[in-house]
């Protein structure tokens, strides 16, 4: 499902689409992104996986979301990548549903 994918108008910067696993830190989640590959010597499918951390300037995904995510310039020792758009949302579970409430409130 996510692939590296160059936006066609022009654009030279990768797109990959994988789940978030982590908001804990201040405006930066944790993507992780799943490969498959034929492996080139036995051909057999080989699942492969990768964490990346990207900049979410408004902290508007969350814990299981699927997002797109966009290559951009080092923004500190380890993002170099940010949030372009969410693409589903996960499902909320009773004790965050509460704590957004509470925020609302």
């Amino acid at each position: 499902m996510p692939e590296t994918t160059n936006t066609g108008s022009g654009s030279r910067r990768k797109l990959l689409i994988g789940q978030v696993v982590s908001t804990k830190m201040a405006k930066t989640i944790v993507v992780e992104v799943h490969r498959q590959k034929a492996h080139p010597l036995y051909r057999r499918v080989v699942a492969h996986s990768k964490k990346f951390y990207a900049h979410d300037e408004q902290q508007s995904a969350h814990l299981g979301d699927f997002v797109r995510i966009e290559e951009t310039r080092p923004l500190s020792r380890l993002k170099r990548w940010r949030l372009k758009d969410i693409l589903r949302r996960a499902p909320l579970v009773a004790g965050e549903a509460t704590q957004e409430t509470a925020e609302v409130s």
